[in-house]
């Protein structure tokens, strides 16, 4: 490893992505374009977006600590996500898109009542803070153990990066920036596993002197109950998360959301495999990390195996792809403040000019939550420790309730409430409370099965009791009233919104042909860096540039349509 030359590529790359989102700072006319990018955005960038939201840093961390402790039972985690994507695209994604809701929060408040949308909301924009806050700390450890900067400095200073990169650009440029990240890490990872089986003494020594165990589907406290559990989690997870119904509704029909979902679903079939088996491959390398330093896995096998300028490469890659999740919810939870708090109950006459204004300040303020929480994150017993606590404790309680509401015509608000605040308490009580008063603690399976499994139960006791009973619910009634009403108010489309929405989207094609194109030269430079790895990083850098030419040619397409 070059620090030198790996700095470099981090400045360079880094300027580079900066100036890509400050391109779309003029594209964000009003709240439809800046936040749903004018919903015209193709299921394939969609579908890709989604994906490179799921994931973060975190899974370099977090996932490739349990990898390199476990082996392959954590692919079997991943696994879970891919069930979650093929359930939400046969049956939720395209419910929201048919909602005709700009955010989550904005559906709720139509079909459970402000009540319960006010409530939601401010919990929601918690939760935000605690997860993409540890996200951020994630990507900050990594930067900050491999070119030896202080974790503090480097988290604020990479936070604010993040944060100003999403109050500029809107959905565009975020979606923007997982597209690259989608193909930076990709073409990383390509060239680390070929190295560190090299550096493991090859398949067969791998296969043979690995841990016992170390390739079993499930493994250690992660037991069969945990992995349904899990799977459970993520139908509500990428089914219900505000952030994600965001990619759902920005798609121009509800079969387009489908395909969004499907996209995202097969991606984690093969992805999960190829990147845990450099940590895997790591633990035959070097088997005596212990305790938090096994979240150095991931970063350890690349400091070990990759040439010079490509670490600086995969650092950058990690904490932009950490910056698009993190930068997704950001745009999520500003949404969410200016659509549904200041212009829903704040200011509801604001002018575009003063919602736009509104929605970057949020952004900037949100954010600086984050990095306060990823500033704790060590002290509160590591990344693999507070996510999935997090997510235990909030997933169910919140995610479940809405999504039953897309189908079911009975439940009201009222007892939406009630389901939400006994589930997050008694998930409260098993996590915190009774660890700390009495001793007794829940094992990960448990854990999750209660913070899944009880919102769940609860609602459709609920169901069957309302179903018992014949009732309907009375905000089910209005929103019927509501949607028969816009759909005779609906005028047709504006011919100039529609031409700069489909300006947008053409535009977007073409940066995104262009910073593919960006990255294959940066990679044809750094094969004079990369020694005996010349030409394989040569035939990847090939592969990207020709890849370059599809959004390219679906640019001319659109702009041939208007031109």
């Amino acid at each position: 490893m070059n620090v030198a030359i790996d700095t470099s590529v981090i400045v360079v790359f880094s300027v580079f992505i900066m100036l890509v989102g400050f391109s779309f700072s003029r594209t964000g006319r009003n709240l439809k374009s800046f936040f749903a990018a004018g919903e015209a955005v193709p299921w394939f960038i969609g579908g890709l977006s989604l994906f490179m939201s799921f994931f973060s840093a975190g899974t370099f961390v977090a996932w490739g600590s349990i990898a390199y402790k476990y082996g392959w039972v954590a692919v079997t985690i991943q696994w879970t996500m891919c069930i979650g994507g093929l359930v939400t695209g046969l049956y939720i994604a395209p419910k929201w898109k048919a909602t005709g809701n700009l955010t989550a929060a904005e559906f709720i408040r139509e079909r459970l009542g402000a009540g319960v949308q006010q409530s939601y909301i401010y919990i929601f924009m918690l939760v935000s803070l605690l997860i993409k806050g540890s996200v951020l700390y994630s990507v900050a450890r990594l930067v900050s153990s491999s070119l030896g900067f202080p974790l503090m400095p480097s988290t604020v200073v990479l936070g604010l990066f993040m944060i100003a990169y999403t109050a500029v650009g809107g959905l565009w440029a975020v979606m923007v920036t997982d597209i690259l990240q989608f193909v930076i890490l990709t073409a990383a990872v390509l060239i680390i596993i070929p190295l560190a089986f090299d550096a493991a003494g090859g398949l067969q020594q791998f296969l043979h002197f690995s841990p016992e165990g170390f390739f079993s589907v499930v493994n250690g406290e992660y037991t069969w109950g945990f992995i349904f559990a899990f799977a459970l989690y993520h139908v509500f997870y990428i089914g219900g998360n505000w952030t994600f119904v965001q990619r759902y509704t920005s798609v121009d029909k509800p079969k387009s959301a489908s395909k969004v979902a499907y996209l995202f679903a097969a991606l984690y079939i093969v992805s999960p495999v190829l990147w845990m088996l450099p940590p895997m491959l790591y633990k035959l390398i070097n088997p005596s990390l212990q305790g938090l330093d096994a979240e150095n896995a991931y970063l350890m096998v690349c400091k070990h195996v990759l040439p010079a300028g490509l670490m600086g490469l995969i650092l950058t890659g990690m904490y932009f792809s950490t910056s698009a999740s993190a930068n997704t919810a950001l745009n999520v939870v500003s949404a969410v403040f200016t659509n549904d708090i200041y212009k829903g109950r704040i200011n509801p006459a604001a002018s575009d000019k003063k919602l736009m204004l509104v929605a970057r300040l949020s952004s900037w303020i949100i954010g600086l939550g984050m990095i306060g929480i990823a500033l704790i994150v060590p002290y509160i017993g590591g990344i693999v420790e507070f996510t999935l606590s997090i997510g235990a404790i909030t997933g169910g309680p919140l995610l479940a309730p809405p999504i039953w509401a897309l189908f079911s015509r009975r439940l009201n608000g009222r007892a939406t409430l009630y389901i939400t605040v006994i589930s997050l308490g008694a998930n409260l009580l098993f996590k915190i409370i009774l660890p700390f008063t009495s001793n007794i603690r829940l094992n990960r399976a448990d854990e999750m099965l209660v913070g899944v499994g009880l919102p769940f139960l609860l609602l459709l006791a609920y169901e069957v009791y309302a179903r018992m009973t014949n009732k309907v619910s009375e905000e089910y009634l209005q929103l019927q009233q509501v949607r028969a009403e816009r759909k005779i108010m609906h005028r047709a489309p504006d011919p100039e919104e529609a031409l700069a929405i489909q300006q947008q989207n053409v535009f977007g094609l073409k940066v995104i042909a262009f910073s593919l194109a960006f990255i294959a030269v940066l990679l044809y430079v750094l094969c004079f860096f990369a020694a005996g790895s010349a030409t394989l990083v040569a035939v990847i850098a090939t592969a990207i540039l020709l890849l370059a030419l599809i959004p390219l040619r679906a640019a001319r397409r659109g702009a041939g349509l208007h031109g």
